[in-house]
Order: C-alpha cells, then structure tokens, then sequence
C-alpha cells in the first residue's frame, strides 16, 4: 500500500502475498487498485498477471509517475515480473527491469525527493508442489538514476556467491537518502547479513548481525525498516522485532511478546514515537517506538484453515488459523475467543455424543484430544508412524454414524475405533510417491466417510490421486485416471445416493488457475465435469445440505447450487471476494459457515437463501419411480419443492399433477396416468392456494390402493 504525499486520499494498492511461506500458502493478487476517496471507492488499474505485488512507490514529484515490483505467479516460472513503471497514473504500464522467469522483485526503495533514483531488489524463487528454491544467483540489488529506463547491479560489498543470495529486503533513509539498509537471508533462508551503504549504494559495509534471532525461514518476514528521523535506528522486522540505535552495531527487543513472524512496520510522521506493527498475530500499536504496545482486537483479518461447529451446542465454535492456533467461541460472539491449543490450527472436531470431547491439530497431522471441554490436551496419534509422510493440512473426519471411529491420513490412510486411542492404518501407500523434491509430498489431503455406509470410505491426494473402498479399507480401487492432475482439496459423499461422490480440485500449486468439480454416480467409473458455470478459479471445499444443495468455497467465494451442481450461483451478499478454505453446514440450525483465509468467519440462514437458476418457473427432467420399501411415490428432482407449488408433465406436454389440487392428483393416479419414468416439472415460488401441505409430517397419501403416493419433500432425492 502507498499513499501520495501530495493527497491523503490518493491510495495505492498491490494485491497478493510477496512473502511465500513453506507449507503455508501465499495467494497470488490480481493486479493493482486505486482510491481518490481514502478508500472509500476503488478502481481497478491494471497487472493482473505479475503474481504478487512487493512494493508501489510514488514519484515524491509527480504523482502520475508510479513504479511497481512484481514478484510474478508463485507455482509456475513465468515472465511477467520484474519493475513495472506507469507515467500516466497506471492506465498504462512498460516492464522496466526484468531478471528471469524464474526471479522477481520482492523489495523497492526511492529517494524522497528525486525520483529519478530507484532501487529495486530481485528474488530468483521457485516454487513447486514438492519442491522450492528459495535463493540463487540472480537475487541482486539493482539502482536506477534515470527514473527506471536503466538498472545497474549493485555488488561492491555485497554478497556474490549463489548459495549465499536468497530474499533480500531494502530500506532508505528518509532523513539521508544516502544511507541504506539491506538485509540478506541466504538461499537455505538464514540470515545471511545486514548491509549499510552511505553513498547510495556505491559500496556496502556489514553491520553486525549476529545478534539478531536466525531461525532458518528468513523468506517469511519484511526485514530492515529504518525510522524515517534518523538514520540510524533501524528495526528488523523479522521472526521478532529487533531495533538497533546505532546503525546495526547492536541490537534490543521491541514488540517483546507481541507475535511471531513480523511482515510489516509503520511510522505515524506526525506522532514521534507512534509505530504501527503487522504480523501472523494481527495488528499492533506502540506509542514508544515498541518499547511497549497494545493490539486491535476487533479486526476480522485471521486467516483461517479449517472450522468446526458443535452438533450438541451451535454456541461452540471452532477455527483452526494459520500462525494462530485453533480457537473458540463458546457464546458464539465475534469479539469472544480463546486459544485451546497451540501451533497453526488445522482441523478441530467436537465429539457429537460428548461436548466435552474435543480434537485439535497443528500442522503436518500433530492431534491432541481433550476430555474437559478444552481444558487441557493429551497426545492422539498413537499408532501413526512418525516416518510417514504428512501434509500441512491434513485431515481429520469422524465416521458419521460413530464417533469413536476417526480417520486421518498421510500417504496411507489410519482409522481409529476407540477415539483416537489408538491408530491402525487401512490402507497402502495410495500417492505416486514423495516426488523427489525437498518438501513434504504425496500425502492425503480429503477423506470422506459416507453417512449411508460407512464402509465406503473416498481418498484424495495432493498428487491427483482419488480412492474409494467399499468394504472399509480391505479393498482399494483408484478412480482417477480420468481427472485432471490437481491437488485434490475435498471428496465428498452424496447424502442422498449410495453410489455418488464429488471431488474438487486446484490448479493452484500446479501453476494453473482453474479449479474443477466432478461427480461420479457410478462410485469412479465415469466423471461428469459440472464447473461450466464456474469461474476459472480454484474450488477447496464442497458440501452438501440437507434439501440435497450444493454449495462451493473458493479462492473468490462461495457459490450454490440448487440444481446437483448443473449450474453454479455466487453467494457473495455480506461476505467479502477473498479466499474461501472450509465450508461448514451446521444442520440443527441450517446455517452454512465459511471459514475465510484473511477475512475471519462468515455465516449464513441456508433457509433464506434462493438459488433461482433453473429453480424458479423453471422445466426440468424428473424422475419418477417406486420405492420398494414404502407405500409411496419418490420424486428425484435437483430442486426444493417445500413451499413452492409443482406441476408434472408427461413426455408428451400434458400436465398430469399439480400439488394444489388433491382431486385431480387422485384421479390421475387412479386411473394409471402417473407412470414410472422421466417426466417435466415447473416449480413456481408460489405456495398452493389450496389445503395440501407437503411436508416431513404429511405425506398426502392420495390412494393406498395402489400401493404409491406422492410426496415431494419427504422422499425427494436431490442427487
């Protein structure tokens, strides 16, 4: 973010996250925005492709002159990244410096008062599912004292071998524009050295950094911020806040205590003393430049990864966050939670027989259970192999139809029968492998267990892989030969039909954007694609409510589907476009949660939300058919009839029923005209004028003689 120095009201805004985390995520942006109005309004002015934006910068002189540093898409080598300028107040840009496809931009510096002097600091990162590199020979500083048309690398003093060159972040004093700061991590991301120069970047001398706290993941932080009224009093904003007094000779704590990982340091010009502090914790304030501080509580800003709901108490809510632990509310208030375990927070659950039996994670599969509602948390993975393979995120679910069996995953699958008593595992190796790079790889990433047979348990991997077995993990059958090759985010099973299952994908970490849905009703041997109406985004969650709706977290939202996923609508009232990672339906109350990655935790009343794509005043193909085990008539329809008035056609045009009218609906079937097979529906958002109520509790039985009656809602099927 960049706010003139001419006009308070003129911000500048570059999307995405710079700083790639390990296993982590960090989301690419969309290019850059403006405000005329502080913020109140925004448009959008272009770079929708180069990845993450590190830094906006303004000509201290000309407002229309901006220069852009772009570290390009994170998973894919790519060329658009580099320095971007615009001297047209960003309706159009020219790439100035490019290094790579491989290297961007990660930090910028210009001199306060001549803009024709720039510095810009190149990152060589790759990133792949299995795999990074986080350093190499063409992160450099470069200098422009033209205004950006010519870069010149920056070397005497600096560092110069490959293995000794990875992030490097960059700072110039306001108050003597001569002096910069730079500090390096090292291609493995230990900090490598802090740099000073006091003739703009001719030479550069080490300062000491061995004070300062090496904790191996130096890619992660902001680094050197320098007090913009003296030169010498310099912050590292790094895995902690460190501050030096005397151009880096020495080094003291500030922020002690406030959070981990730091990524952002802020200097209020008119307050002295007054800093503003970002990191993994939220947002913090210090009115004695960090000596001490207090944070913004009331910000909705955690980035959450998973979430969970109390089945016994819609009051218990739970949420696993990145950097922040897993959390909960038991009032069920915004302003009201506490942590319960520790580490980043994956998924928790509530035991459904017991709310004081709790489960939490952390990152790579470390569970802990609770008996006391919380209180304290003992050791759940014994029987895991401490050797296996496990993901960041990886899953937890319970067997719908038993608690005490769970099921949890690395590159095999392991059940528990006794509540995490202990684990066997279930099944083989069911990934490709490690894949052969430096990060964790092949792993379970979704498991579903289906609530009409727990037997039928359904696998995903985040290397494309899907499974399913159907006598519980004795036999394993791989369905997925003809899905795409996609991290797998969610299988899901049908609620309503034996025989099938959903997958959603993200191309994300394979350098694609697009995201899929599929569903089999045949348990994998053929795949309908049903993500035509969809954005070209990632999907990273699918559930299934109770009337038989589909709903879709993505990385832009969440939509819905009233129609088994024919067709997609985006249910963005109140909730912002940020990147969606659970969906949670809480069935006593039929709310639907979305648990957001940077925006906190959003609900909403699933029986006040109209899908009206191919519902309403719609014609659709029914089916019609007998269930052999009762008396009456089931409809299979994609929509939700309670409430609203149906009329049936037979093949040939002719209406045969309408809900409203009893008689007409007996006559019909009396005399053999409702047949079993496909027919025509139009469903109207009216109710019925007439006394007949389609509900759970009364089915219109409209002639036991024959043996069948019809009843929309209690026997509908919505796939």
């Amino acid at each position: 973010m960049e706010i003139s120095k001419n006009d308070s009201d003129v911000i500048w805004v570059g999307t995405g996250e710079v700083n790639a985390g390990g296993g982590s995520l960090a989301y690419d942006g969309d290019g850059i925005y403006k405000s005329t109005d502080g913020g109140i309004t925004w448009e959008v002015k272009g770079l929708p492709d180069i990845g993450s934006i590190s830094k906006i910068l303004i000509d201290p002189n000309d407002d229309n002159t901006l220069f852009v540093g772009g570290m390009g898409p994170l998973f894919r080598n790519d060329n658009n990244r580099g320095v971007y300028r615009s001297t047209d107040g960003g309706t159009t840009w020219e790439q100035k410096l490019f290094v790579s496809d491989s290297t961007g931009i990660i930090d910028m510096a210009i001199h306060p008062t001549n803009g024709n002097i720039v510095y810009a600091a190149s990152w060589e990162r790759i990133r792949r599912p299995q795999y990074r590199q986080y350093g190499g020979e063409t992160s450099r500083i470069y200098r422009s004292t033209d205004g950006g048309e010519n870069w010149t690398e920056l070397t005497n003093g600096l560092p110069s071998l490959a293995s000794e060159k990875g992030r490097i972040s960059i700072a110039i004093s306001q108050s003597n524009p001569n002096v910069l700061y730079a500090r390096y991590a090292d291609r493995n991301g230990s900090i490598q050295g802090v740099y000073r120069t006091a003739n703009g970047g001719d030479s550069w001398t080490a300062v000491n950094s061995a004070a300062l706290t090496n904790v191996g993941f130096h890619w992660w932080f902001r680094g050197i911020v320098i007090d913009p009224e003296d030169e010498n009093i310099l912050y590292n904003v790094d895995f902690e806040v460190q501050k030096s007094t005397d151009g880096g000779n020495t080094w003291s704590g500030a922020f002690v205590n406030a959070h981990v990982d730091q990524h952002a340091l802020a200097f209020n010009a008119s307050v002295p003393g007054e800093v503003l502090m970002g990191s993994d914790g939220g947002l913090f304030k210090s009115s004695d430049s960090g000596d001490s501080w207090f944070k913004y509580e009331n910000l909705p800003i955690t980035q959450f990864y998973r979430m969970y709901v109390d089945s016994n108490n819609e009051n218990k809510i739970y949420g696993g966050a990145q950097d922040n632990s897993t959390s909960r509310t038991q009032t069920g208030s915004a302003g009201d939670w506490q942590i319960i375990y520790g580490g980043d927070g994956f998924q928790p659950l509530a035991d459904p027989a017991n709310t004081n039996t709790i489960y939490a994670q952390y990152q790579y599969g470390s569970i802990g259970k609770s008996i006391n509602n919380g209180g304290s948390f003992t050791n759940a993975t014994t029987g895991i192999s401490n050797g296996d393979r496990k993901n960041w995120d990886t899953p937890l679910v319970f067997d719908p139809n038993n608690s005490q069996i769970l099921y949890t995953g690395t590159q095999r699958v392991y059940k528990t029968t006794n509540g995490a008593g202990n684990w066997t595992a279930i099944s083989s190796d069911l990934t490709n492998g490690p894949g052969g790079g430096n990060l964790t790889f092949g792993t379970v990433t979704s498991i579903d267990v289906s609530a009409l047979n727990s037997n039928k348990i359904i696998v995903g991997t985040d290397d494309g892989n899907v499974w399913i077995t159907q006598d519980g993990g004795a036999n394993w059958n791989n369905v997925s030969s003809s899905l795409p090759n996609r991290w797998v985010t969610k299988v899901l099973a049908s609620k309503t039909n034996p025989n099938r299952f959903y997958v959603t994908l993200s191309g994300y970490r394979y350098g694609a954007d697009e995201g899929h849905v599929y569903v089999s009703s045949n348990n994998g041997n053929s795949w309908a694609d049903l993500s035509a109406t969809l954005p070209d985004i990632p999907v990273n969650d699918i559930v299934q409510g109770a009337n038989g709706r589909l709903y879709l977290a993505t990385d832009v939202g969440v939509f819905g589907s009233a129609n088994s996923g024919t067709s997609w609508e985006s249910m963005d009232a109140n909730i912002p476009n940020v990147v969606v990672t659970d969906l949670f339906i809480d069935e006593a109350t039929d709310y639907l949660y979305a648990a957001s990655y940077g925006r906190s935790i959003y609900k909403i009343d699933l029986s006040q939300v109209v899908l009206s794509k191919n519902e309403v005043n719609g014609l659709a193909q029914i089916t019609l058919f007998p269930n052999p085990t009762s008396e009456y008539l089931t409809i299979q329809s994609p929509f939700t009839l309670e409430g609203r008035s149906l009329k049936i056609y037979n093949q040939l045009g002719a209406q045969i029923f309408e809900d409203s009218l009893i008689q007409e609906a007996q006559n019909n079937l009396c005399s053999g005209n409702l047949l079993t097979g496909l027919y025509f529906v139009t469903v109207s958002s009216e109710k019925p004028q007439k006394n007949c109520s389609f509900s759970n509790q009364v089915h219109c039985e409209l002639s036991r003689n024959l043996g069948l009656a019809l009843c929309p809602v209690a026997h509908v099927t919505n796939g």
